[in-house]
């Protein structure tokens, strides 16, 4: 099993590499510094409240089947057969609720003219999902990662011809769009591999069928609706609390767009781990190798890009954005430390889905939620996104400590000292190297380069990531 998580890992990390910073460093944020902060901001926290509700597209469907045809592949055409019709349901049920949420808070006519376009492209996104859960139940790892990319590629062709040709005329509505059509195309590809997966599929109205599955599904549903909430909220507090509060959305965007990007390379990590969690606990089989390993392989480079990237904040944002340099660079200064949070959230938290401890994680979600408001509540008024910023980084280090303590009094994993010390080692290294390098070397290149180096070489003289252990698994160990 840790043979499969590696080889299928190493495919899905090269798929990303090659496409995702495609999109981020060369179209995404183009558009930002082609309309600007505050036309981008406007565009960032309508897009972030979309997300915010996208959990009823869902509530939790998508984590159960995953979970469940990984354990049961016979399950397919019969649980895609009726579960298709109850996401198109759902689909209305969540634009009930975005167009509610909107007159609330008082939108405007703009806003939810926006709003409506975004949230028609969560439904699409969340029927991808969903068809992507059925394919990685399947074990089809390279198929789903394929999917993974296919919409920021067809992305990446669309925007970049209008802003190739329509640079100086181009609106942020041209954006979600193109983000509509790669959507409707991926939901259509993975439609039919699905299908060509299943027998006898059709579409069914169940209404018994429907309460089955939302029964077992629903605390999913509750967990995904609290962590999208203390992690998607800032944006929206931000935009609504402040006179300024577009410019200031823009600028915290301008801080987040990188961790969000680092945290899509975590999420891979979730995406193989939950089916081979799920099935591995299935069997009775022991995880704890799978754990560390997967830990270390995202963790320790988890640490390496936050303690560089914040450490070199300034050089990193002046080379991406054209306003708000200084303002920006603060925030992402706060904001990147939380990708290790993040990172471990990512591992423990899905191993504690698979095994479906789903009333602690929610009570672990409800602290954190109450966590993030209370302080942006407290610190956006005095510090607007620097505030929101430091709100968001408590949160997300309060929520992974968390998960930790639980897994540990699950699965009663021991806590190897000889590890632990050699990461706390690594850690104060990592920043002592980070400093000497900011400080000490004029050319701003060639110190983040050799930061980084550093970093990645430290890694393996502190035997945190095992070449010869890697390769061992790679070549001797028997697949699943």
């Amino acid at each position: 099993m840790r043979k499969k998580f590696i080889t299928n890992l190493l495919f899905l990390v090269t798929l990303n590499l090659l496409i995702k910073p495609f999109w981020i460093f060369g179209i995404d944020m183009q558009v930002q510094n082609t309309v600007g902060s505050a036309e981008y901001g406007f565009y960032f926290a309508l897009f972030n409240f979309s997300l915010l509700f996208n959990i009823f597209l869902d509530l939790g469907i998508t984590n159960f089947n995953n979970r469940n045809i990984a354990r049961h592949h016979q399950l397919l055409s019969k649980h895609f057969s009726n579960i298709i019709g109850l996401k198109f349901l759902l689909g209305i049920l969540y634009f009930l609720i975005i167009i509610a949420g909107a007159l609330i808070v008082g939108y405007n006519e703009r806003q939810i003219k926006f709003l409506f376009i975004l949230a028609g492209n969560q439904f699409l996104l969340s029927l991808i999902m969903y068809f992507r859960s059925n394919i990685s139940g399947l074990q089809l790892f390279k198929i789903d990662s394929i999917l993974s990319v296919l919409d920021r590629l067809l992305m990446i062709i669309f925007v970049g011809f209008l802003l190739i040709n329509f640079r100086k005329t181009f609106k942020i509505e041209w954006l979600i769009y193109s983000q509509s059509a790669a959507y409707i195309l991926t939901s259509s590809v993975a439609f039919l591999i699905v299908k060509s997966k299943s027998t006898g599929l059709k579409f069914n109205i169940n209404l018994n069928f429907f309460l089955v599955i939302l029964k077992k599904s629903y605390p999913y549903a509750l967990l995904v609706l609290l962590m999208t909430s203390y992690t998607r909220i800032d944006s929206v507090m931000i935009e609504r609390m402040l006179p300024d509060g577009d410019t200031q959305a823009g600028i915290y965007a301008h801080g987040y767009r990188i961790l969000d990007a680092s945290s899509q390379y975590a999420l891979l990590f979730a995406t193989l781990l939950l089916p081979m969690f799920a099935k591995m606990l299935a069997k009775k089989e022991n995880t704890e190798q799978l754990v560390k390993v997967s830990f270390l392989l995202l963790v320790i480079p988890a640490v390496i890009i936050a303690v560089n990237f914040s450490f070199f904040r300034n050089d990193i944002m002046y080379v991406l954005y054209n306003d708000h340099i200084k303002d920006s660079a603060k925030v992402f200064e706060v904001l990147i430390l939380g990708f290790i949070p993040i990172s471990v959230s990512y591992i423990f938290g899905t191993l504690l889905t698979a095994n479906g401890n789903l009333k602690e994680l929610n009570i672990m979600a409800a602290t954190g939620v109450i966590f993030n408001l209370i302080l942006n509540f407290i610190l956006i008024p005095e510090y607007k996104a620097y505030g929101a910023a430091f709100a968001s980084l408590i949160t997300q280090s309060v929520t992974a400590a968390m998960q930790v303590f639980i897994a540990r009094k699950v699965f009663g994993f021991k806590i190897k000292y000889k590890l632990s010390i050699a990461i706390i080692g690594f850690i104060f290294w990592i920043i002592l190297s980070a400093y000497i390098f900011d400080t000490y070397i004029s050319d701003r290149k060639t110190a983040f380069v050799s930061a980084l180096a550093t970093g990645i070489i430290s890694a393996f003289v502190f035997k945190l990531i095992d070449i010869k252990m890697l390769w061992q698994i790679l070549r001797y160990e028997k697949q699943e």
